[in-house]
């Protein structure tokens, strides 16, 4: 009984601050100080603040960028579609505003989708820079902000050449873009993008920079 009320203790200082509940249930021997435990406990998510789980996974200390790889490797995106990655991974916490935690969780989430689908993008770098165009997209479309509203030609066009200088197979673009078009995500599971519509500009701004600064087996220029 004791150990439940210091666990739900520990959830509690966890959702107002991250770092000081994590902290709480390691001194009380109930969380083990290594990166995998610490990803267990966030990938179950247990009573957990989904911001709460973006922001401790976004920092940049090492330890928490060990954490973050950790929790990403937990997610099975096997014979997955790119779009249904994305919304595995984005169900599970919620994205921070800051523009380099993004990119650090992108990109992570980049390595661990070509890991279990070796094959269907030349580079890591392909998926992340098409994942950072599908929030974009669906950004878009769902700010009523946004008046004017990317088409599936044009989410195809804006993203020819980004495989390592060559193109994407026009159907794999058309199945990325498709779902975003729809009133109500297809799958029961929502993308949780709401956050970006206020940092729409920065992204834009990263992306841009991606689309310029990739070479050949590199990493994106940021």
């Amino acid at each position: 009984m004791q150990r439940n009320k210091q666990v739900a203790m520990g959830r509690k200082k966890f959702n107002m601050d991250p770092k000081k509940g994590i902290q709480f249930l390691i001194e009380n021997d109930l969380l083990k100080n290594t990166c995998e435990d610490i990803a267990q406990f966030l990938y179950k998510g247990e009573g957990l603040n989904k911001t709460a789980i973006g922001d401790y996974l976004g920092e940049r200390d090492d330890f928490n960028i060990q954490v973050l790889h950790a929790f990403v490797g937990l997610h099975e995106f096997t014979d997955l579609n790119l779009v249904q990655a994305l919304r595995q991974f984005l169900w599970s916490f919620r994205l921070p505003g800051e523009a380099q935690k993004i990119d650090r969780m992108m990109e992570a989430f980049a390595q661990r989708y070509c890991q279990c689908n070796s094959g269907v993008f030349q580079s890591t770098d392909t998926c992340y820079v098409l994942s950072f165009a599908i929030i974009m997209l669906n950004t878009s479309l769902h700010n009523p902000n946004v008046k004017d509203k990317p088409t599936v030609e044009r989410f195809i066009a804006m993203n020819r050449g980004i495989n390592d200088g060559g193109d994407l197979p026009e159907e794999l673009l058309r199945v990325s873009a498709a779902p975003a078009h729809v009133p109500r995500p297809p799958s029961p599971v929502p993308v949780r993008v709401s956050v970006l519509s206020t940092r729409l500009n920065s992204i834009t701004t990263l992306v841009v920079r991606l689309h310029g600064g990739i070479g050949r087996g590199g990493s994106p220029e940021i």
